[in-house]
């Protein structure tokens, strides 16, 4: 598979090693600054850049028939343009706020525990979420998609950061030194606390499951998430997402 990094930061260089072990070729690497390759040579490209950039980066792929593998935050209030752009061009494009396996079975037991809780009202769910400082959005995009997974199945019509508006799922962001990702959903009531939680100790989850998504896509056209990659539905609940 012939990959295109738009994007060659931490994690663009993480992807980079796990698919050069896995027998995978990359043809192009972008920056800000720099570009190296072809990127019309091409299979897939892996977008980790900006977002600033995600949208301009997208288009362009679809527009030369390359599919597109995102997992760039930040950017999302676009999200409705570019799955136009994507059908306009018959593209194939996988976006995920984070790729990793791990987490993708976490937003599941997200969805389901929501579900669970949705009678029991005095108990009150909240988010917490930890990233190394140089993470420059907060919330990060995997606590906003597990509070997308709670708001689905609560009184809530939207969480807000530091919230302490009784109607608003609340979320809490911490940056210190380099962690890679924790997160933890809390159910809180007078009597207990529920609460399940999720801790990345490398980068190397989040590029396997991008590498992943990205193999999974050849030959493939339409929109698609972490959930058809990986398969995931939950029997216990006909028809739940999240």
């Amino acid at each position: 598979m012939k990959i295109a990094l738009l994007g060659y930061g931490k994690m663009g260089k993480t992807i980079e090693k796990l698919a050069l072990e896995k027998g995978h070729e990359i043809v192009y690497k972008a920056t800000q600054d720099s570009k190296e390759g072809d990127l019309l040579n091409a299979d897939v490209a892996i977008e980790f850049s900006v977002a600033e950039a995600a949208v301009s980066h997208i288009s362009f792929c679809f527009e030369n028939q390359i599919p597109v593998v995102s997992g760039t935050t930040g950017w999302t209030q676009h999200y409705n343009e570019v799955l136009n752009t994507c059908e306009k061009c018959n593209g194939s494009f996988i976006y995920a706020s984070n790729f990793s396996v791990g987490v993708n079975l976490f937003f599941n037991l997200n969805g389901y525990l929501a579900h669970l809780m949705q009678p029991w009202k005095d108990y009150i769910p909240s988010i917490e979420e930890t990233h190394h400082v140089q993470k420059k959005d907060a919330p990060s995009g995997t606590a906003i998609s597990l509070a997308d997974g709670i708001i689905r199945h609560s009184h809530f019509n939207e969480w807000e950061l530091d919230s302490k508006d009784s109607n608003k799922l609340n979320i809490t962001s911490f940056r210190e030194g380099d962690v890679k990702g924790f997160h933890r959903v809390e159910y809180h009531s007078t009597i207990d606390t529920l609460s399940i939680a999720h801790e990345a100790h490398s980068r190397d989850g989040f590029a396997l499951g991008a590498i992943l998504a990205a193999e999974w896509l050849i030959g493939k056209k339409g929109v698609y998430t972490m959930k058809d990659v990986l398969n995931l539905k939950n029997p216990l609940v006909k028809g739940m997402e999240g």
